[in-house]
């Protein structure tokens, strides 16, 4: 019988090692269920609308960025995407 790393049920079958401490909260290892949240974010991103955007800067525009964004207590990204609006809507 093989056994999936996110499978639930037969987890608990192959457990050979036992650890001191407080039991495990999640059968998943912490790999997989970054996965799992990583998939679940992805989906409620494309839900919600939203395209991802990859982009690479110098490190002194990314300190300004960071520094902005700490002022005016908003994530970098919601930053960006402001100054994008607005960039766009000078130029039209």
């Amino acid at each position: 019988m093989a056994k999936e790393s996110f499978d639930r049920i037969t987890s608990d079958l192959f457990a050979n090692e036992v650890r001191r401490g407080r039991p495990k909260s999640n059968p998943h290892s912490r790999q997989v269920q970054l996965k799992i949240n990583k998939q679940k974010q992805t989906l409620r991103d494309k839900q919600n609308g939203l395209k991802r955007i990859e982009l690479k800067v110098d490190s002194e525009l990314f300190e300004q960025l960071n520094k902005l964004s700490d002022t005016l207590s908003i994530s970098r990204a919601e930053l960006i995407n402001k100054l994008l609006h607005a960039q766009l809507n000078q130029i039209n």
